[in-house]
């Protein structure tokens, strides 16, 4: 594991960018996966900017989303194919056939979930994968409680995930119940893993998934277990890691 600290946010999300740009010239036609939610709106940023600036073109690249609400529709402002499209994937020469997303208003979901299983594969697997984490050590919608080798599937969110996401709605009635997300089976399988944290708030987490017990209660601390593994905190989320305070 490789453990990178930041002065900040910026600088968290400044560093992930140029993993991100490396990988991209590494490898024209590389396999991303990319979350969603505010930790790596930074990281977007920062792509889109050298896309623009012709630093990196991500016109062969593929790119699959980690995550999406059950019944919003694409264009609802608080799905995450609004998201994306929005952050970055709208924005960048990335081309469409490359982007897959789980639909969540698909007819059947089973059959949704194993088709982006599928599409995976077809694809030849993930080459870098970045999360962020839960305040309950969640990844992607992995909730504490999953299976460490479960694939892609419909979850139900938990009450403090439907709280801390409820801001993004007109009405905290309208958050989904449940979610489309890759497993964390399907994201230990990544070649690469790269881990983002930021902020105070998230230190207690942090410290518990890098170095507390490996437990299913915190998915996040399977992370320890990957063989290419690169976390990414700024100085709030880190505060609390012992090695690196000691």
């Amino acid at each position: 594991m490789e453990i990178i600290i930041t002065d900040d946010y910026k600088a968290m999300s400044l560093a992930a960018g140029q993993l991100v740009i490396k990988q991209a010239e590494k490898d024209k036609n590389t396999v991303l996966a990319l979350p969603t939610g505010n930790t790596p709106i930074g990281l977007y940023e920062n792509l889109v900017q050298a896309v623009n600036r012709k630093i990196v073109s991500f016109n062969g690249v593929k790119v699959f989303i980690l995550d999406e609400y059950v019944g919003l529709r694409k264009t609802d402002p608080a799905s995450y194919h609004f998201f994306m499209a929005d952050k970055l994937l709208g924005r960048i020469d990335v081309k469409e056939k490359n982007v897959f997303i789980p639909d969540g208003q698909a007819e059947d979901l089973n059959e949704e979930c194993a088709g982006y299983e599928d599409s995976i594969k077809k694809c030849g697997g993930i080459d870098l994968l970045i999360l962020g984490i839960g305040l309950n050590g969640h990844l992607a919608f992995n909730e504490p409680g999953s299976d460490f080798n479960s694939k892609t599937r419909v979850v139900k969110l938990t009450e403090q995930t439907r709280r801390s996401n409820a801001a993004y709605f007109d009405k905290p009635s309208q958050m989904p119940l449940s979610a489309i997300t890759i497993g964390l089976g399907t994201i230990m399988k990544a070649e690469k893993i790269v881990l983002l944290a930021s902020g105070e708030k998230k230190a207690a987490i942090v410290r518990l998934a890098i170095e507390g017990k490996i437990t299913k209660f915190v998915p996040a601390s399977i992370l320890q277990t990957h063989k290419n593994l690169t976390v990414i905190f700024d100085k709030g989320a880190a505060e609390q890691l012992t090695a690196h305070n000691s």
